[in-house]
């Protein structure tokens, strides 16, 4: 049988922005109504409508952090009244998006597939409303086995999944800590000043949030955070972990649901699905870095985000020369960053586009589901003509997880869609320090962060480092009142400093302090 051509002829986004009680919609609801936006977006003819939907046979839903429902593709599948054959509920992760819509595309290709819906929908801003007005679960939501007590943390899930492993043991894990350890070494390595990096990721973030401005899907659409605000400390921007500020992190209350609609352009044409609405799924790369963030090779860059991007462009026949504009992931300033300065880009001013949304900030951390908006909007513009080819990098986990997808106005150059994800889904090992548990003796800060209370004080000091005399690797915490001030410098780097480290034998974990002999 020979391949078919992977299309996506609707996409559909929703968005309620009431954060009333009474206006609380659940995910389930905002999914179906993107569903359906999608449908409409095909311009089917109305004669043809039905059979499109009787075309409809896999559905991948994308994880949502609202709500833990019992089946959500089987609910969303009884009301869209479709009857997939293949039926998938994600893990939670950044990727996901992007993986199921590879998948779909492939699945299509060799005709296991007719037509397939790839969605997902949040919720948050909903759900926290309810849970300051203690009134969980919110009235008319689908109603649940077990009880609701509380709104989702990923920060919590991270730190729990870590249970019993070094990162557990200090306290460390989670997104708003890890993102930042890359952030400082990666301004190492590249010689930057805390403040001109500072200064950096500020015109960066306000650069996307004049993008999200103009976009009527955002949650911030119409305003827009200035460079100073976003990257000066106050106590409305309060810092969370250093060295960002609450306006580089990713913003997750929103109430946002997306919904892509996949077929083949064989069958489009059958349908009489009109060719202008037709965007060509080319291809797409996927792997992850070791999920124990202590044992990569090194802070400053990320071998799955690149190779996502080389083999990505690689398995779609594209160049980056080739790429009319990007969306890159961008929960936190370093994951634009790592992909921009692979990629060769300015991390600023840049000359192609590196979101379309405008960030988790900005647009709103759409849980699992950004990228689904990114992909969206991907299609928008192919379809204006605002470019031929774009790209979507898609991120999970603690710069763990990421997928790229390519997209274009125009079919692939040759051959049919490729037949499998061109990675391994984990990074071969690569080389990396030796890690060890008690450390003891004379060492160097290879990256670090600090965590701080809501009042703006520093109150914890987390180390990476590397002992001078095997080049070994451990992890500590700030062992003086001296050493975690100096972490929390804007003047001086500590980055590549000696001091010293010993095990408390009392805690069991590693202490660091800048100063021999001065302990806490």
């Amino acid at each position: 049988m020979a391949r078919l051509t992977p299309v996506v002829i609707g996409v559909g986004d929703m968005i309620n922005r009431s954060r009333k009680v009474e206006d609380a919609i659940e995910p389930l609801e905002l999914i179906l109504q993107s569903i359906e936006i999608a449908i409409k977006d095909t311009n089917v003819p109305k004669a043809a409508e039905a059979r499109l939907r009787s075309a409809i046979d896999s559905l991948d839903m994308v994880r949502t952090w609202t709500w833990p429902y019992e089946d959500l593709p089987g609910s969303i599948a009884k009301a869209v009244n479709i009857t997939p054959r293949h039926t998938f509920y994600s893990q939670h992760s950044g990727k996901e998006v992007a993986r199921l819509c590879d998948a779909a595309a492939r699945r299509i290709s060799f005709g296991e597939s007719k037509a397939a819906i790839v969605t997902g929908g949040e919720a948050l801003a909903s759900l926290a409303a309810c849970a300051a007005a203690k009134k969980l679960p919110p009235p008319g939501w689908t109603k649940l086995d077990q009880k609701v007590d509380s709104v989702f943390s990923p920060t919590e899930t991270e730190l729990k999944s870590k249970a019993g492993t070094l990162a557990s043991k200090y306290s460390i894990g989670a997104p708003i800590q890890v993102y930042p350890l890359y952030e400082n070494a990666f301004r190492a390595h590249r010689g930057q000043s805390i403040q001109e990096n500072q200064k950096e990721s500020a015109q960066l973030y306000a650069e996307f949030a004049q993008v999200a401005k103009t976009n009527p899907l955002a949650w911030n659409y119409g305003t827009a955070e200035s460079e100073e605000t976003i990257g000066t400390v106050t106590k409305r921007n309060r810092m969370i972990c250093f060295p960002y500020p609450l306006l580089m992190n990713a913003f997750n209350t929103v109430n946002l649901a997306g919904a892509c609609l996949l077929t083949s352009a064989e069958l489009a044409k059958e349908l009489g699905i009109p060719a202008d609405r037709w965007i060509y799924l080319l291809g797409g790369a996927g792997t992850q870095d070791s999920p124990d963030f202590w044992e990569r090779p090194n802070f400053y860059s990320s071998p799955s985000i690149s190779l996502a991007l080389d083999v990505g462009l690689e398995a779609s026949g594209l160049k980056k020369e080739d790429v009319d504009f990007y969306d890159f992931y961008s929960c936190f300033p370093i994951v634009p960053k790592l992909a921009a300065h692979h990629l060769q880009l300015p991390i600023t001013k840049s000359p192609k586009p590196i979101t379309l949304l405008g960030g988790l900030t900005s647009f709103g951390g759409a849980g699992n589901n950004y990228s689904m908006h990114a992909i969206t909007e991907t299609v928008r513009k192919l379809r204006r003509g605002d470019g031929t080819y774009g790209v979507v990098l898609a991120n999970g986990g603690v710069v763990t997880y990421e997928q790229v997808l390519c997209f274009s106005s125009q079919p692939r150059k040759h051959g049919p869609y490729p037949d499998k994800n061109p990675l391994p889904s984990i990074i071969p090992a690569i080389p990396a320090p030796t890690v060890v548990v008690d450390a003891e003796g004379e060492a160097v800060v290879e990256t670090y962060t600090v965590d701080f209370s809501r009042e703006g004080t520093p109150i914890r000091g987390h180390i990476i480092g590397r002992l001078k005399s095997n080049n070994h690797r451990f992890l500590a915490h700030h062992g003086s009142s001296s050493t975690l001030l100096q972490l929390s410098s804007w003047v001086r780097e500590p980055i590549g400093r000696s001091g010293w480290v010993w095990n408390e034998s009392t805690s069991g974990r590693n202490l660091f302090t800048f100063e021999t002999g001065e302990k806490l």
